[in-house]
């Protein structure tokens, strides 16, 4: 396990990488840094709430006891946190209310066993979904059988049932990744788990979704440093993959609230 030095020192470099020049920041999102003034622009009221839903990349280890807003412990420490933080620092005037509902191993069918509890009741203005690994990951392992059709159907069964219960709401869609190079990540992921992000991107144009690609964001950022910098095991990221999530995920809010 990754001492808290170490934690820190990347994350630190992490820090430098997204705020900086953009000298060493991926093509995908460098140019983006110098639009950060747009984030004052927005569509939405004062107050408006946004929920983070998903499986462990989003949970990121929260207090699942804590269910407030913009609360640290109930934020986790993954990219939702981060992109909360800097939404929230850059917004004040619009005291953003920021709730963070992913679960670890979560596939899309659990997402909607617990749907009315931690999104409807939530009445999100912007709904960020990152969701499908586990819908491959456990297939592959034999802990479950589902299969690229179930996930897009259940998917699009979902976000029907959002959009009857909160039609104004805007969604962003996340695209699940795969980092090669990753200690979980062999020859046996492709060529199906691609099925996996080509369903999720075909809902997220169906449903008119920002789309947050994050696959294309870790393919380039390894070009700079491996996986074991980024995103260890391949499907969960340390802070310096966080970083670059939180950054793509501002991206798409952009568009999305205006």
């Amino acid at each position: 396990m990754p001492s808290f030095g170490s934690n820190r020192r990347q994350f630190l470099k992490a820090s430098a990488f997204t705020v900086g020049a953009g000298l060493y920041m991926p093509d995908l999102i460098s140019s983006e840094l110098n639009d950060e003034a747009d984030l004052s622009t927005t569509g939405l009221p004062a107050g408006s709430v946004v929920v983070f839903q998903g499986d462990s990349i989003t949970d990121a280890g929260r207090n699942k006891e804590n269910q407030e807003a913009n609360s640290g412990r109930s934020l986790g420490s993954g990219y939702a946190m981060l992109a909360a933080a800097q939404l929230r620092a850059r917004q004040p005037k619009m005291d953003w209310q920021c709730f963070n509902r992913g679960i670890s191993g979560n596939k899309v069918y659990q997402l909607a066993e617990r749907w009315d509890a931690d999104c409807i009741t939530l009445a999100p203005h912007v709904l960020s979904m990152l969701i499908g690994v586990n819908d491959f990951w456990h297939k592959l392992n034999g802990n479950y059988d589902g299969t690229v059709e179930v996930y897009e159907r259940d998917y699009r069964a979902l976000l029907d049932r959002t959009r009857a219960a909160l039609p104004d709401v805007r969604l962003i869609l996340c695209e699940p990744f795969a980092v090669a190079g990753g200690t979980a990540i062999n020859e046996s992921w492709q060529p199906e788990f691609d099925t996996y992000r080509a369903a999720a991107k075909r809902v997220a144009v169906d449903y008119k979704a920002q789309w947050v690609p994050y696959q294309t964001l870790f393919d380039a950022a390894l070009k700079q440093a491996p996986a074991s910098y980024w995103c260890p095991d391949g499907v969960h990221p340390a802070p310096a993959g966080n970083a670059l999530m939180a950054e793509a995920w501002l991206k798409a809010f952009r568009k999305a609230s205006k």
